[in-house]
């Protein structure tokens, strides 16, 4: 049985209950770690497992897009982005092969059509955001831009990080930490840097059981997919989703957040972190960091030659979570990790686990039995 350490303020006993019954469930889980605010207070601070304790970092992957996606929206609360203007504007090289009329809302929203390129990336690539920029400039798109989306898994960071580059001449980095990491203290980085390095925690691969086994084995990934392709299977050799998150080369690098990179900090670094994104813009008279909600809109998914699907779910804030599985089953890829904030309900809440899970991309699915028990216990407290 995993012990479970660390503290919940009164009123959030259920979530511990939950959390100890989860890790004493998941002997091959690796660890794992869960944070809450409830305006503005650390109201659970939970970990348990194998090697990992309150001061270890994991590996958070896609839920560094949040952290993307809040340095975007500052800059263009302050007037230096415009949601609306072309991305090849900015980045005249983009232009190429008919993607020249795609604005930055359409990128943010995942609608750009480059979700990887033509043979895909190596590993080196992978670890340096302006040699990916560099190759998706000239990529043809896998749909025509602006007419549908598809999850840019390992490709937003260094497209949107472009942009940022040719407005501002800085990295995504360079403004979360001035911005954002700095000023509201938080342990969450975008680049780890190399004092930190005893903190960190690999990530484990996955240990399917003989039937979870059984249904990867049937449903395999094509590589030549749009899931393929976004996840850079096609390359050779294929990406590999765990040593991705263990290169050194990969995190160390102080570059924009492409899905699944560098390390971020432990789950409550991630939850302070949505609460700032709820306070980071108030310190001017220009409303809110979310002008738009630039990666709210939702679109149409194009079908790929396979039959798989991308499918990205973007909500504007309030919207209730969904809790439930999806319906069809697909091989899902991720460790687990699952962040958001409900600024309406005051919650920030982050879950990072060590190993990969099985159909977890969009998030573990111990996440479903987590955060109903955050939300009510928060509804309890208020």
């Amino acid at each position: 049985m995993t012990e479970v350490h660390g503290t919940v303020e009164p009123g959030f006993e259920s979530v511990r209950e939950v959390f100890a019954e989860i890790a004493a469930n998941e002997a091959r889980d690796g660890g794992a770690q869960l944070a809450v605010h409830h305006h503005g207070r650390l109201v659970v601070d939970l970990w348990g497992g194998d090697g990992v304790d309150g001061d270890s970092l994991l590996p958070l992957y896609s839920s560094s897009k949040g952290a993307m996606a809040l340095v975007t929206a500052l800059l263009v609360q302050d007037g230096v982005l415009d949601l609306d203007r072309t991305v090849a504007s900015w980045w005249p090289e983009f232009a190429a092969e008919g993607k020249g009329g795609l604005t930055l809302r359409q990128l943010l929203a995942h609608r750009s059509g480059v979700i990887g390129v033509d043979g895909g990336f190596s590993l080196e690539e992978l670890a340096d955001d302006r040699r990916i920029a560099a190759r998706l400039a000239g990529q043809r798109p896998f749909w025509e831009p602006g007419t549908g989306h598809g999850y840019h898994a390992l490709v937003i960071g260094a497209l949107v990080g472009e942009v940022v580059r040719r407005a501002t001449g800085r990295t995504i980095q360079e403004i979360y930490e001035e911005r954002v990491r700095v000023p509201y203290g938080l342990d969450y980085y975008l680049g780890l840097p190399e004092e930190l390095e005893p903190r960190f925690r690999t990530v484990l691969p996955m240990l399917p059981t003989p039937a979870e086994q059984e249904f990867l084995t049937a449903h395999p990934i094509a590589p030549d997919s749009l899931m393929g392709i976004a996840f850079n299977l096609h390359a050779d050799p294929p990406s590999d989703d765990s040593a991705y998150g263990n290169s050194r080369a990969v995190r160390r690098r102080p570059r924009s957040p492409a899905a699944a990179s560098a390390p971020r900090a432990a789950s409550p670094g991630c939850t302070r972190r949505w609460r700032a994104s709820s306070t980071a813009g108030r310190r001017s008279s220009t409303p809110g960091p979310w002008p738009s909600s630039p990666g709210s809109t939702p679109g149409h998914r194009p079908g790929d030659r396979r039959g798989q699907r991308l499918r990205p779910r973007f909500r504007p804030a309030g919207h209730p979570l969904p809790l439930a599985r999806p319906r069809r089953r697909r091989p899902q890829r991720g460790p687990g990790s699952q962040a958001f904030a409900d600024p309406a309900a005051g919650l920030a809440y982050s879950y990072a686990r060590r190993r990969f899970g099985f159909m977890s991309g969009p998030g573990a699915p111990e996440n479903a039995r987590l955060i109903p028990a955050v939300v009510e216990a928060a509804a309890k407290a208020a």
